[in-house]
This record gives structure tokens, C-alpha cells and sequence, in this order.
């Protein structure tokens, strides 16, 4: 015979990880909220020509800025040193270099704010034991990232210190892509202790559901090969592309792969025929969707999320036609923010929660 005392305590248990799910949650989605602010920063650091104002990694020093006029002197004379100074911006009063060293120095704070929001709760639920054994090592390679992803920030930065006048479209793309792939990692996990009310969806729908997220995400790093070679700036026709669907002069470089990353012409042309491969497959996975598990969650997510791949390409095209101002540009760099965050989310539920660590044993 099962007792009551038999269920009870194993019960007890599962409700204290569910409370601890919870709060894990709560958790996760303050940093996406903080990872989205950061990436808004980052692009409107970029969009400004702010990113090479700060020529010096200084990871702890850094933290604090000029606080009197003889450090804003040296910070400026730094910056005067550089190549984007002296070709571009050569003349720059002390009051202008302000203006973009502020949106640079606003990225690097928000950044190591995110790496201290992930750190120290990370450590306050490991010791007070609220963690899974399953989230340990998801959460120590979230960190991870986040450390790789600082670096690989500086590394950007660096390439246009010394013989450009803009980063490299290949380390800027890399940047972006990683914070990405943060920002689907921890998605994937605060969905992953979410509490589901329906079956997970079959393989073909986890599997499509994932492939969309692959794709979202290179359609991001396309996007920002288009951003870093201004390429958004010319061809602003649509549908026809000087002039043509398919334009010509598209493979002028050699070898010819090179085309696809420093060709301006070329990358935004890629970029616009993902982007209608994107809205294409979006459609196929909420049609197959619908018809194998029709009227149920899966299928409505998979529809809302062919609307915002829909919506982010409306305002794709808004942005080129307009020629790329920058409230136009950091709203297209949102939604495709939004659209990766939720094609995540749309993915692990799919799949449904990581099972309770504790479960409750029926013996007789």
C-alpha cells in the first residue's frame, strides 16, 4: 500500500524546484531585457561612429570616465592618434568627441553591468542549492560567453585603429552573431524551466522549429556584413536592384568567395534574398505546423512568428528605402532581436520543460 507520507515528501520536493524554476526565470529574463538594451546600445554606438572614440581596453579602469578637463584632453588626443580621426572626423571639437565617446563608453558599462547580473546570482543560487544539476554547466557556459564576447569586442575594436577608418565587416559580424547566440542561449534555458500546458511537438516540428532559428541568426550576421560596409546606403530601389532582380557586377572581386563578405553590392543583395528565403521557409513551418498538430499552441506560435519575420522584412525595406536613418535602422535592429528571442522561445517549447530533477514515486 502507498502511504500518504509515501507521496508527500517527494511531492514537497517537486514544488520547492518548481518555486526554484521559478525564480531561475525571473532571473534569465532580466538579463534578456538587459542583453536586448545592449545590443540597441551597440548598434546605436555603431550607427553614431562612436565604437573607436575609446582606443584602450581597460577592463577595470575603464569604468570610470574623464571627471576633469586635462583627462577629456588625453582621452581626445588618444583618439586624435587614429586613423577615423584624421580622415574623417579631422577638426573635431572637444564637445563633439564627447558626444560619441559617451555612446561608447554607455556600451562597455552596460556590458560588464550584464557580465555582474549573470555572475552574482549565478553564484547566490548555486550556494543556496536553487540550481538543477542539468543548469550548472549551461550557466557557467553562458558566463563563458559572456568573457569570450568581451574579448572578441576589444578584438573588433582593434582592427580599426591602426589602418581603417571603420571596424572590420568580418569582427563586427562575428560580435553581433555571438551576442546572438547569448541572447538564443539564455532564451532557450528560462524557457527550458518554463511550466507548459501542452504536449511537446512532434520531431519535425522541433526540428523545423530549430532550423528557424539557424536561420534567423544568419540572416543577422548577413545583416551585419551590410552594416559594416555601409552597403545599406546604396542600391536604396525595391524590388529591383540597380535596376534588375538580379543585378549585375556582383562577383567583380577574385577570388570570388570575396565578394560574398567585402563586395557592398553583393552582401546587400544576399541579405535581401535570405531575407526572402527566411519569410519563405517561415511560411512552410506554420503551414506543416498547423497541419500536424493543428489548433494547438505550436501552431499559433509558428504563425505569429511568420508574422514578425513578415513585419521585420516590411521594415527592412523601410530602412534601405529611406536610406538608413538611424531610428528606422536601430528599430529594424530590434525586431530582428525580437524575432530571434521569440523563434527561441517558439523552439524550446516545442520541446516542452527540462523534467523535474524530482519526481514523485509511487511505491506499493
Amino acid at each position: 500500500m502507498t502511504s500518504a507520507a509515501d507521496i508527500a515528501a517527494p511531492a514537497a520536493e517537486q514544488d520547492r524546484e518548481l518555486r526554484n524554476r521559478a525564480w531561475v526565470r525571473g532571473w534569465l529574463y532580466v538579463v534578456l531585457l538587459a542583453l536586448f538594451a545592449l545590443v540597441m546600445v551597440g548598434g546605436a554606438t555603431r550607427m553614431t561612429g562612436s565604437g573607436l572614440s575609446i582606443t584602450e581596453w581597460k577592463p577595470i579602469h575603464g569604468v570610470i570616465p574623464p571627471l576633469n578637463q586635462a583627462e577629456w584632453q588625453e582621452e581626445f588626443e588618444k583618439y586624435q592618434q587614429i586613423p577615423q580621426y584624421q580622415q574623417v572626423n579631422k577638426g573635431m571639437s572637444l564637445d563633439e568627441f564627447k558626444g560619441i565617446f559617451w555612446w561608447e563608453w554607455a556600451h562597455r558599462l552596460l556590458a560588464r553591468g550584464v557580465g555582474f547580473l549573470v555572475a552574482v546570482p549565478l553564484v547566490l543560487f548555486w550556494v543556496t542549492r536553487r540550481l538543477e544539476s542539468r543548469l550548472k554547466p549551461r550557466l557557467i557556459g553562458l558566463l563563458a560567453l559572456g568573457g569570450l564576447q568581451g574579448a572578441i569586442g576589444w578584438w573588433m575594436v582593434a582592427s580599426g585603429l591602426a589602418e581603417r577608418v571603420s571596424v572590420s565587416q568580418y569582427r563586427l559580424a562575428t560580435h553581433l552573431t555571438l551576442a546572438c547566440i547569448i541572447i538564443v542561449a539564455v532564451t532557450y534555458i528560462a524557457r527550458g524551466v518554463a511550466r507548459y500546458s501542452e504536449r511537446p511537438a512532434g520531431r519535425g516540428a522541433q526540428r523545423f522549429a530549430g532550423l528557424m532559428v539557424l536561420l534567423v541568426l544568419i540572416q543577422i550576421y548577413l545583416g551585419a556584413l551590410v552594416a559594416g560596409l555601409h552597403a545599406g546606403l546604396t542600391y536604396n530601389t525595391w524590388p529591383l536592384m540597380d535596376g534588375a532582380i538580379i543585378p549585375g557586377d556582383l562577383f567583380v572581386m577574385d577570388p570570388a568567395w570575396r565578394n560574398l563578405f567585402e563586395n557592398p553590392k553583393t552582401v546587400q543583395f544576399v541579405h535581401r534574398m535570405f531575407a526572402y528565403t527566411v519569410l519563405a521557409i517561415a511560411l512552410w513551418h506554420a503551414l506543416a505546423t498547423t497541419r500536424s498538430a493543428p489548433g494547438s499552441t505550436h501552431a499559433r506560435r509558428a504563425w505569429l512568428l511568420f508574422v514578425l519575420v513578415l513585419g521585420q522584412a516590411a521594415i527592412g525595406v523601410a530602412t534601405l528605402l529611406m536610406m538608413v536613418p538611424l531610428d528606422v535602422a536601430l528599430t529594424h535592429q530590434a525586431f530582428a532581436m525580437i524575432v530571434l528571442i521569440f523563434a527561441t522561445a517558439h523552439w524550446r517549447g516545442t520541446k516542452g520543460a527540462y523534467p523535474l530533477e524530482t519526481q514523485v514515486v509511487v511505491r506499493s
